[in-house]
């Protein structure tokens, strides 16, 4: 076992000699500038040393942020720099043995500075010479700590603190015997050995004991810790991984040193430089430090709890360097058996063609999302089936989620009072409507096949003929529709423009230059679907029905803490009441018909589906988008299927769903709806039935 004990001496006071040195050498610095150089080194070492300082006694660097699901299980780290901090108790005596003897040999006798080796900077500097290290490493504990940590995330002031300057040293001495005479020993080589890096992104011995080894700092054998202890001079030129010779070479330097500081004998180092480097394969070994690292079930869930936390005040670095721990609301079986599903649908490297899945526990205090998959893995690798785009929460549906948005017509219809679920509604095979538009005289529709005519509200919500929704559309107006389809949830797609991106005015073109809520005011193709939508959005619709018309925010927080494991707060916007509670049951009512008598009934016998539950279909013009929305029991749902490679085409059924010119393409009920029969048989399994709720008298008919 190395000795550390003979380099530690009783510190008592520092040689008063020696800080009159230091003292000597800052006043020249500050009294005298002209006799060991230009420039007025006073202005260099600020008062900003003495704030800096204090900060070093407590040293709080970037720390890793675990992500989580729901049961406390990781399912991402994010990272700016990789770093497991431990205490000194937890390094090893052969790592402080090592760095002792190749980088500080007197640093339990010094009052934080080499005296000698400043005197000497300091006159060479005045001469014109090289100007010479000897910073000890309380002094190189300041410095890391300024450019890891103070100033990492300013280049200049990086620099700055790597400049070869004697002021730069000045600073360093300064603040280095403030923090000798405030901190321990053993603490203030814990914290160097907690802030130092070891190249890339890998920062800190825990760190680097992980990444490197496999192990943790307090089991480091000799030759481990004297490669880790060599890579400190310069993590780059030593990097066992691309400099495989020089890091064995500065290893076996650093054993020596070992040997001759007393700390291990001259025979064990012989057996210690006579190992291989024993580095892990294909490293460093570390987690990918977003949430691209995150399973595949896990990935999409993981950006949208990223971004909801960052338009709740946290800024993404904060988030990738603060050590919180994040308990999402993911839950993993939900999650899981939702990706099999969508995955049997459409293979994850089906070329043009993405499926959706999309989970939200209804709830009137609160919308807990359960969990957010695609057949696509969220990475950065387009031939493995990935994209880094979250396709799930983002309004990246570029087509649409078709005739489910007639709920959002139902809805407006029921609150105005203009239809009950039992109106009949005038359903002519087409229709031409007028339209406020000085460049058409009227908005001509067609229904996909015969229907009734008229035809009730709750039959049309089962069957979705185009020209009946139109004309409640026209009756109803746009404003009311839109403003419902906000209210229910679709809050972040109507602030997008027709293309699912941030409305730029400077396009010229009102299609690509405002918002869905403003573009689509005077058309009444909306209640068809064919704009961009949020996938996610569409579920937590559901939920807000399911929920007796309270709208949530669909959360995927359960919980923050932050490093020293305190609650953190995570602002989020109340819940709110949007339609009466006899609105949501009878719209629920309504689209409870959906499996057994409307437009997913066969699909759902196909799966031997029996259970009470709501929904509604969507295919767009071209069936290049097919969705199904809707739920059972304590999950709202919605699953999408839709093409998204840079050639769309029509979608069609099969095994796999592909793209093609099959005549006549894929339905929601044919393609989208089987993955939530699929998934929801697995969870539901032996619960019993959930009914629905019975329709309100009140809603029954029409009022105005």
């Amino acid at each position: 076992m190395p000795n550390l004990e003979f380099v530690k001496r009783r510190r008592g006071v520092v040689p008063f000699a020696g800080l009159c040195l230091l003292a000597g050498i800052l006043v020249a610095g500050t009294m005298a500038p002209a006799a060991i150089g230009a420039g007025l080194l006073s202005n260099q070492v600020s008062d900003s040393v003495d704030a800096i300082s204090a900060q070093l006694a407590a040293a709080d660097p970037p720390l890793t942020t675990t992500v989580t699901d729901r049961n406390g299980t990781p399912i991402a780290t994010l990272y700016a720099q990789y770093r497991l901090p431990v205490t000194a108790a937890g390094i090893a005596t052969t790592m402080k043995a090592a760095i002792i003897a190749v980088e500080d040999r007197r640093f339990y006798t010094e009052g934080g500075v080499d005296m000698q080796g400043m005197l000497r900077a300091a006159v060479n500097d005045s001469t014109g010479g090289a100007l010479q290290g000897a910073s000890t490493i309380t002094q190189q504990y300041v410095k890391n700590y300024l450019v890891n940590v103070v100033d990492r995330t300013d280049p200049a002031a990086q620099q700055a603190d790597r400049e070869d300057s004697l002021a730069r040293k000045l600073r360093e001495a300064k603040m280095a015997v403030q923090l000798n005479a405030t901190t321990s020993k053993d603490d203030i080589l814990a914290n160097y050995l907690n802030v130092v890096e070891f190249s890339g992104t890998v920062y800190g011995v825990g760190a680097a004991a992980q990444a490197y080894f496999g192990t943790t700092a307090d089991k480091l054998t000799v030759p481990q810790a004297a490669l880790l202890a060599g890579m400190v001079n310069n993590p780059s030129i030593y990097n066992p991984y691309t400099h495989a010779d020089k890091a064995l070479q500065r290893r076996n330097l650093v054993i020596d040193d070992m040997v001759t500081n007393g700390s291990i004998p001259a025979s064990y180092a012989a057996a210690a430089k006579a190992t291989p480097l024993g580095v892990l394969p294909n490293g460093p070994v570390t987690p990918s430090g977003t949430c691209l690292g995150a399973a595949p079930d896990a990935g999409f869930f993981c950006a949208y709890a990223e971004s909801y936390l960052v338009h709740a005040g946290f800024t993404a670095d904060r988030l990738a360097t603060g050590g919180y721990t994040i308990k999402t609301t993911l839950d993993p079986r939900v999650s899981q058996v939702t990706k099999d599903a969508v995955d049997a649908n459409v293979p994850t490297t089906q070329d043009g063609v993405a499926n959706t899945f999309a989970v939200v526990q209804p709830g009137q205090d609160g919308h807990q999302v359960l969990a957010m998959v695609a057949n696509r893995n969220y990475g950065t690798d387009p031939a493995k089936g990935q994209t880094s785009t979250d396709i799930v929460a983002d309004a990246s549906n570029e087509f649409g989620a078709g005739s489910s948005f007639k709920i959002f017509t139902s809805a407006a219809a029921l609150v105005s009072g203009k239809a009950g679920l039992d109106t009949p509604l005038p359903n002519p095979d087409s229709q031409c409507f007028p339209v406020p538009d000085a460049h058409a005289s009227c908005y001509t529709v067609h229904n996909d096949g015969h229907y009734a005519d008229p035809i009730t509200l709750a039959d049309g919500l089962a069957t979705s003929p185009n020209v009946a929704f139109v004309g409640l559309e026209s009756q109803v107006g746009m404003p009311a529709v839109l403003d419902m389809a906000y209210k229910l949830g679709l809050r972040n797609t109507l602030a997008t423009n027709d293309a699912g991106r941030t409305p730029d005015p400077k396009s010229g073109n009102p299609q690509y230059g405002e918002p869905q809520s403003q573009y689509f005011q005077n058309l009444l193709s909306f209640t068809l679907g064919n704009s961009p939508v949020s996938p996610l959005e569409m579920a937590n619709v559901s939920a807000t029905l399911m929920s007796g018309g309270v709208w949530c925010p669909p959360n995927p927080i359960l919980s923050m803490t932050d490093r020293n494991g305190n609650a953190v707060p995570v602002p989020q916007q109340a819940c709110e009441r949007v339609i009466p509670q006899g609105v949501a049951d009878t719209l629920e009512a309504g689209l409870s018909k959906d499996t057994t008598s409307g437009t997913s009934a066969e699909a759902a016998h196909a799966a031997g589906w029996t259970r009470p539950d709501i929904g509604k279909t969507g295919t767009t013009q071209l069936s290049e988008s097919v969705a199904f929305v809707g739920g059972v029991d304590d999950y709202a749902v919605s699953s999408m299927v839709f093409a998204d490679g840079p050639h769309p085409r029509e979608i069609c059924p099969g095994t796999p769903v592909h793209l093609g010119d099959c005549g006549h393409g894929a339905f929601g009920g044919t393609v989208a709806a089987p993955p939530y029969f699929h998934a929801m048989s697995t969870l539901l399994a032996g619960v019993p039935d959930q009914p629905i709720p019975a329709a309100d008298p009140a809603y029954l008919q029409a009022r105005s």
